[in-house]
């Protein structure tokens, strides 16, 4: 008998003993808990191996299992809800496993990573272990395949934001930029307010009141988007929802490497080069450590011709990250990880409309820095049934800008400004974690405290002096809880709150300013969620979410006749409804619709703003009203073919107007919109892949994008119009053994447009700043895993 024969004969031998085995049915008596260790007393109840040897799926939450049934159904029971998969080796084996994400044909390693919606996708951002199918709320969960990361990480936030049409961002440069959810955009300027979108890596908080670090996405493995107001869960800086990066966690179970590099070409511009690796390392049993290092340089492509410099905008970006896993001990598993990131940027990416293309002749550079250190420690355990968390975490933020301010005096004297923006931040957060898949409860305590020291300067070639800088310190320490409750058979009610506790404080720092008061606010503060979830027999399912968030107010610049001026900022607060219907299911229907209409009113919006001057100031500048609708249809025409479309539209409108504030009334209503947020935007996407033999396989796709017309503010000077353009890229990824090679064109029409009519505040009086895509780029790129 051949040696196939042999392997059929024992496979079919396999299987029959273990459906013989497992028809059998035992009394089961296993509390829900860590999948992983559901798993383990399952598997010595049932005298058989079950493994779970990825650490992240081990802790995710399982429902256990009660009652007298065959292994097989145990095995499926203590799955429900966990996003996992069973794979059974022989008689007495088994392996539980990631669910595979359902894209066409297999789930391995498309280059367009897949927007992964059903009911096995976990959000844990919900901190309570719901699936996207009963999460009440509108949700993206953005599964990064490998070979994405590798040839995509080095672009950072701006990959992501491609993605996802509701999701927009400034474009001063990498790591300058604010982020936007779903129309909620208070300015398009860095300044004390704090950020409208919180950032976590997995647990751990990342910003306050700064731009967006940017991290690099290297070794990401999914990035969840909660849309709307979190603050019942997230606290202060979720007006707009919240955007958490999952990265891979240290395996204990196998030593790992993978590596990538990639060049871009850029017409117009230089030679774009960046690079990536990853160390997995098992250090002891349950004890592993993981490493991953990263650099590059993304080129230049605008010219300064009278001062003989050329591709004056290259930014340069290199760092970091480093955690170390340890299981089981004493029931613990411990997280321990840093993070450190440097982006230098040369000059700005603007130009000025009227001169010829990407070239800007400004007599002096304008360099940016954002470095970026962050240290974490996170611990969980199961306690019975329920599952304690607690994270702590420590960052600090290094912000430093120059600009042309040539004419801020009204003179010709070539001035520049400095500005520097030490940050440091403090979060804390213990919550623990109850109840079955249908009826979750999440309850905890956080503790934030953050401290922004702003130093600015003015120098010019005869004088250098100070300006006045403003010191801004927040704490903040909440209650929090959430729960869900079956209210009929095919409908869910949710509640939750947040209680907070702030006390901020600001004063102005620099010569002469020691006699100003300190400005100090202390408030009790609550912000609720409610949400009903509606699941009937059938394709179709529904939501509806109330939800609320807030900022904290502070201390900046204030607008004076007569030198500077400090002026308080008060708290703003956000409520939305949200309406939303799903059809269909990702794992076994071709054709998949999500979509949500939603309302918000934002009262006593913050915002940073430029004066004619050039000097930013902090104002609350009006309430706002916002409606719009967003979804996606998703399509498989064929397995190995998806189409997927997305698209919103958005309306806002402020009103009550601060006095500072001029509208010209010739611009109609957008001149009344909130900045930066485009009125529509939409994104086509196909993706095709074959296997071309049997350790070779070709994916390609491609993408068109449409950013709508907005404006950069509200108000003369700022109600300059930007958006109004699309953007094609195309790409191939061709993976064959432990090797993949990539191809790809990004701005395939070499559009220019302009994103963003901003790059300088002391020239923003002229209205003629205007930031191009980059040209034309064609991408190669290598990655290896081993």
């Amino acid at each position: 008998m051949s040696a196939s024969r042999w392997a059929s004969l024992g496979a079919v031998c396999a299987v029959g003993a273990f459906a013989a085995g497992s028809a059998q049915a035992q009394d089961f008596r296993i509390a829900p808990g860590r999948l992983g260790d559901v798993a383990a007393s399952l598997g010595a109840q049932a005298r058989i191996t079950v493994a779970v040897p990825d650490p992240e799926v081990a802790s995710r939450l399982s429902p256990g299992v009660k009652g007298k049934v065959s292994i097989r159904t145990a095995i499926d029971r203590i799955l429900e809800g966990t996003g996992a998969r069973a794979v059974f080796h022989d008689a007495r084996t088994i392996s539980i496993v990631a669910q595979a994400v359902p894209r066409a044909p297999v789930s391995s390693s498309s280059e367009g990573p897949p927007e992964a919606r059903g009911k096995d996708i976990i959000v844990s951002a919900s901190k309570q272990q719901l699936t996207v199918d009963t999460y009440p709320g509108s949700v993206d969960v953005l599964e990064l395949p490998a070979h994405w990361s590798a040839a995509r990480a080095a672009q950072g936030s701006a990959a992501i934001t491609a993605l996802e049409p509701s999701l927009a961002a400034t474009d001063l440069g990498p790591g300058r930029n604010k982020l936007f959810i779903r129309g909620i955009a208070d300015s398009s300027f860095n300044g004390q307010t704090q950020a409208t979108v919180g950032e976590y890596l997995g647990n751990v908080r990342l910003n306050y009141n700064a731009p967006d670090p940017d991290l690099d996405l290297y070794d990401i493995k999914r990035v969840e988007v909660l849309v709307g107001p979190q603050g019942a869960l997230y606290g202060a800086g979720s007006l707009g929802g919240i955007i958490r990066l999952v990265p891979n966690v240290p395996d204990s179970s196998a030593f790992a490497v993978t590596a990538a590099a990639n060049l871009g070409f850029t017409e117009h511009g230089g030679v774009s080069r960046d690079g990536a690796g990853m160390l997995n390392v098992p250090l002891a049993d349950g004890v592993a450590g993981r490493f991953v290092v990263f650099g590059g340089v993304a080129a230049g492509y605008i010219d300064a011709p009278e001062q003989g410099r050329k591709n004056i905008n290259s930014v340069r970006r290199y760092g970091q990250r480093a955690s170390l896993r340890t299981d089981n001990l004493a029931g613990w598993t411990l997280d321990l990880g840093f993070v450190f990131q440097n982006i230098t940027g040369d000059d700005g990416q603007y130009t000025l409309r009227g001169d010829p293309p990407l070239t800007r002749n400004d007599p002096i550079p304008q360099p940016f820095v954002n470095n970026y250190r962050l240290g974490y420690v996170e611990a969980r355990r199961m306690i019975g049934s329920l599952e304690l968390n607690s994270t702590t975490s420590l960052g600090f933020h290094q912000l430093r800008a120059t600009f042309d301010a040539t004419g801020y005096d009204r003179t010709d004297t070539p001035t520049k400004y400095d500005e520097r923006n030490d940050i440091v931040l403090f979060s804390h957060e213990t919550r623990i974690a109850g109840g079955s898949a249908p009826s979750p409860w999440v309850a905890g305590a956080s503790v934030v405290v953050n401290s922004s020291v702003l130093s600015r300067g003015l120098s010019s070639a005869e004088v250098s002096y100070d300006i006045p800088g403003v010191v801004n310190e927040q704490a903040e320490m909440a209650l929090f809880g959430q729960i869900s409750r079956p209210l009929t058979s095919t409908l869910t009610g949710t509640v939750g709150g947040r209680l907070t506790f702030s006390d901020n404080k600001g004063y102005l720092t620099g010569s002469g300013f020691d006699d100003f008061p300190e400005t100090r606010r202390r408030a009790v503060r609550f912000s609720g969620t409610l949400s009903l979830d509606w699941h009937p027999d059938g394709p179709i399912s529904g939501f509806f979410h109330y939800q609320q968030g807030y900022r904290a107010g502070g201390l900046g610049f204030g607008l004076a006749e007569n030198g500077i001026e400090s002026q308080r900022f008060d708290a703003d607060d956000l409520h939305m409804n949200e309406l939303g219907v799903r059809v269909g299911d990702p794992a076994t229907d071709r054709l998949t619709v999500r979509a949500a209409v939603f309302f918000a009113i934002w009262n006593n919006i913050q915002a940073d703003l430029v004066g004619t001057s050039g000097f930013l100031y902090t104002a609350n500048m009006g309430q706002g009203f916002i409606h719009g609708l967003d979804g996606e249809l998703t399509w498989r025409p064929r397995r190995d073919v998806t189409v997927t479309g997305s698209a919103f539209l958005n309306n806002s409108r402020v009103s009550k107007l601060s006095s500072d504030i001029v509208i010209v009334d010739e611009k109609g209503d957008i001149g009344r919109t909130l900045p930066n947020v485009a009125r529509s935007g939409a994104r086509l996407a196909a993706e095709w892949g074959s296997d071309l033999g049997p350790r070779t396989r070709l994916e390609v796709s491609g993408s068109v994008r449409y950013v709508g017309r907005s404006q950069l503010g509200i108000g003369v000077p700022l109600d300059v119009t930007q958006g109004g353009y699309a953007e094609a890229d195309i790409s191939a990824h061709v993976a064959f053994g432990h090797f993949g090679v990539t191809l790809g064109v990004d701005n395939l029409t070499d559009t220019r447009g302009n994103t963003f009519a901003f790059g300088n505040p002391f020239g923003l009086w002229r209205r003629d700043q205007i930031t191009p895509l980059r040209p034309r780029t064609i991408r190669l790129g290598i990655d290896a895993a081993f």
